[in-house]
């Protein structure tokens, strides 16, 4: 048990990641933690504790920038979210103390996000008790963030990066897709035939190898390596810019305002965290309008509690199974999970022309989001409910007959190798 801790814990520490489809498998050295899946119901209790590290670690990097709520969910310290409020209901609140530091309209999802800050020596769970209690009709809440859910264990080199590896920018007629993520690392040889918008960061793109890795199985092809996608349009964005408050809600919300003023129809987040009203509102408004929202459950274990977004209405919930089919032992199980697909025993693109091996749920939902992209192109909600009715179809039943709380419809996407390989041998 004190061994898969321990493994587990180094993998959310590791910066690498990568995926091979289609190809001829070079297997590499087996991962350790594969090995260690076997192990006792003991183990499974301390999965959800990998997550609770990760947050005390940024938080005592970053004391004076992350705090956690009540719940022990990290949030940007001394800021909550004011969804809408009417212009009484902040000019009360700026009467009792609440500065506004920031503020963004949405006007293509009708939502304007404020983001307050507490009266001085004001402890953030009381301020947020407050505004909810002078305007009981209003939605307030914590600036909660949100990580990222999958790791690389090994890193290798691919191929010498030819002088023309930069991706693409002309615009392409295939599928459309896009991705809220760390940032992309678009002068990979993978991304060479794929057009890829980045945004964030203001423009300045800070590569990443969660975000890279992810993007390289949406849209990556090459002579070694080829994602579900070929020769799409990526719109990618960076919510995290290497900042320790990056994947807070207000920059989740700024940049599903980007992709929806883009009319992306399919959108992956490979990201998890708490309930949050302001998510919640802007989940429920693109969901309603034909998006399709493609989500990681989370890796937190069989029994933890369930993860946003991709346990709200209509977001379609991906968990992730190895190369016999089997699901991962950390992925979360619920209601939640719409589709299984391929999250380990894989390798995807890493950061400087390198690949990696990966595993998590992270990694089986861009498997999940790349097939449903290649159904319809712009939002709808009738081509949105036929793409997903038309890949439950084709879903292999994994678990009990019809859908179930581990692999739900079933896995999707099995005619990809995924396998572990060397890129280039």
């Amino acid at each position: 048990m004190r061994a898969l801790m321990c493994l587990l814990i180094a993998s959310v520490a590791a910066n690498s990641a990568h995926a091979q489809l289609r190809l001829p498998v070079v297997p590499l050295p087996p991962l350790p933690v594969q090995k260690l899946t076997q192990t006792g119901a003991g183990a499974l209790d301390q999965l959800s504790e990998v997550r609770h590290l990760q947050i005390a670690r940024l938080i005592r990097a970053n004391p004076r920038a992350v705090e956690t709520d009540p719940r022990g969910n990290p949030v940007v310290r001394d800021e909550l979210l004011a969804i809408s409020p009417t212009a009484h209901a902040l000019d009360a609140a700026q009467a009792r103390g609440f500065r506004i530091v920031r503020e963004q309209t949405i006007g293509d999802l009708e939502f304007h996000l404020i983001v307050l800050q507490p009266p001085v020596r004001m402890s953030i769970a009381k301020a947020l008790r407050q505004l909810r209690e002078a305007d009981p009709a209003g939605t307030y809440d914590f600036n909660h963030i949100y990580m990222g859910v999958g790791a690389a264990a090994i890193t290798f080199a691919g191929s010498p990066r030819p002088e023309s590896a930069e991706a693409g920018s002309a615009a392409l007629s295939g599928p459309r897709v896009g991705l809220i993520d760390s940032g992309v690392d678009v002068s990979h040889p993978v991304f060479r035939g794929a057009v890829i918008h980045t945004w964030g960061c203001g423009d300045h793109p800070l590569a990443s190898a969660h975000g890279t890795a992810v993007a390289s199985l949406l849209v990556g092809q090459s002579m070694t390596f080829h994602g579900v996608l070929d020769r799409a349009e990526l719109y990618a964005a960076d919510v995290y810019c290497n900042a320790p408050t990056g994947g807070a809600v207000d920059a989740l919300a700024a940049a599903f305002a980007w992709l929806a003023q883009q009319q992306v129809a399919v959108i992956n987040v490979s990201l998890v965290g708490p309930d949050n009203a302001a998510l919640a509102q802007i989940v429920r408004t693109l969901t309603s309008r034909g998006y399709l929202l493609v989500a990681a459950v989370g890796n937190d274990g069989p029994a933890a509690p369930p993860l946003y977004p991709a346990s709200y209405p209509h977001v379609v919930g991906v968990t992730a199974v190895d190369s016999h089919r089997r699901v991962l032992i950390e992925a979360a199980r619920g209601n939640q999970v719409m589709f299984a697909a391929r999250g380990a025993d894989m390798s995807a693109a890493d950061i400087n022309g390198k690949y990696a091996a990966i595993r998590g749920t992270s990694f089986a939902a861009p498997i999940v989001a790349a097939l449903l992209a290649q159904s319809f192109s712009a939002p709808d909600s009738s081509a949105s409910n036929a793409a997903l009715e038309s890949l439950a179809q084709s879903a292999i039943d994994l678990g009990p007959p019809g859908r179930d709380l581990t692999y739900g419809f079933g896995l999707v996407g099995a005619d990809y190798r995924t396998d572990l390989a060397l890129p280039g041998r």
